[in-house]
């Protein structure tokens, strides 16, 4: 039994032809009818996936203090906008305030904002962040905020954006040897994988990173231009007023190649055509071609730091000792979770922290 959502894919495809991995994300996850987030909570045990601040408090509290030192860093404004891209719950952000708001004058400028697609999660977040006891508004896109200094924050953000995926078919023409793959139908009328028979449009391969010039026949590459769209945003703001933006997300620090998206359901992976709407669709994050592109832009660019030494840099493994302190009996429940985030088989590896900023700032606490 197919969903509707996927006869409604199926019915583009027949008409208009293969369309691209960027649109089949677009369409399964923010479908404003069947999308998969404008229609549900996916997060925490009873989702689809767990992110880092539903695994502990410590992730939101250290995160705080690096918000507080990077206020400092921007010569403590009066005013500052605190703004997260995706901010699922709202518990990042409730612990990051719980922590930043023992400096009072950091308590006093801070003006929330949050970036959300989903509509079901807006009013969860209203919920958790209704006694912040500071001020919290939406908004659409990051040019709907107003202007002047700010801390952008985006955790598990990009590796939901969109992404479009290319294959070398010739790797000695450059970014002629490129084809995409595309999303199309199979003979028994299943959603599938095909190639594309023309080289891939100049939009797609202008943009190449570095990294992309070591393919061989047949490997996949995979490519968001929306992190572009967004640097782009964060220069033109950043060039008005300083500002900060961390992102922490999963992914290599260098260019690799293959093709890593995935679709998650009840926290097992599924076949990404499996159930179109119902399961959150994910790829990893290429932080080589984003710190390329953020220095094209202009913004000064941290290394893309493992989340285990960004952590332990805010002085996450200090705080799980108070809270051991404070609560004896919970030890082993804060160890696992600092296992969890920081062990390298864990999330302390594959995670990693990125900071771009205006130019001229220290540099960013805990990174390199």
């Amino acid at each position: 039994m197919t969903t509707s959502l996927e006869d409604k894919l199926k019915h583009r495809i027949r008409d208009a032809g293969p369309i691209s991995v960027a649109e089949y994300m677009t369409i399964c996850l923010l479908d404003p009818v069947q999308g998969y987030y404008p229609t549900r909570d996916p997060l925490g045990a009873d989702g689809d996936f767990i992110t880092a601040p539903e695994i502990s408090q410590m992730f939101g509290e250290v995160l705080g203090l690096w918000c507080v030192q990077s206020w400092i860093d921007l010569g403590r404004p009066e005013t500052l906008h605190l703004i997260e891209y995706g901010p699922g719950r709202g518990i990042m952000m409730s612990d990051m305030l719980r922590s930043a708001s023992l400096d009072s004058g950091f308590k006093a400028a801070v003006q929330v904002w949050l970036i959300e697609a989903s509509a079901a999660l807006e009013a969860v977040q209203g919920r958790t962040l209704g006694t912040a006891g500071v001020a919290v508004q939406w908004a659409a896109r990051l040019e709907d905020v107003p202007p002047g200094p700010s801390l952008i924050i985006g955790n598990e953000f990009l590796d939901c954006l969109p992404i479009q995926q290319l294959i070398c078919e010739d790797p000695f023409a450059g970014k002629d040897g490129w084809v995409e793959r595309r999303v199309g139908l199979d003979d028994e009328d299943r959603l599938c994988f095909v190639k594309s028979g023309i080289p891939a449009a100049a939009i797609l391969t202008d943009r190449l990173p570095t990294g992309a010039s070591d393919a061989r026949k047949d490997n996949v590459l995979e490519t968001c231009p929306s992190v572009a769209q967004i640097i782009d945003s964060l220069s033109v703001r950043f060039a008005a007023h300083p500002g900060r933006a961390l992102f922490i997300d999963y992914g290599p620090a260098d260019t690799e190649f293959g093709d890593t998206l995935q679709a998650l359901k009840r926290h097992e992976k599924v076949g990404v055509f499996s159930d179109p709407g119902n399961t959150d669709l994910t790829a990893r994050v290429d932080f080589a071609a984003l710190a390329e592109t953020a220095n094209a832009a202009g913004l000064a660019t941290s290394a893309a730091v493992p989340q285990r030494e960004f952590l332990s840099k805010l002085g996450v493994e200090m705080r799980a000792v108070a809270l051991i302190r404070a609560k004896p009996d919970a030890k082993p429940v804060i160890a696992r979770q600092l296992h969890r985030l920081t062990d390298t088989a864990e999330m302390g590896e594959l995670f990693k922290a990125i900071c771009l900023s205006s130019p001229g700032l220290p540099d960013p606490l805990g990174l390199r």
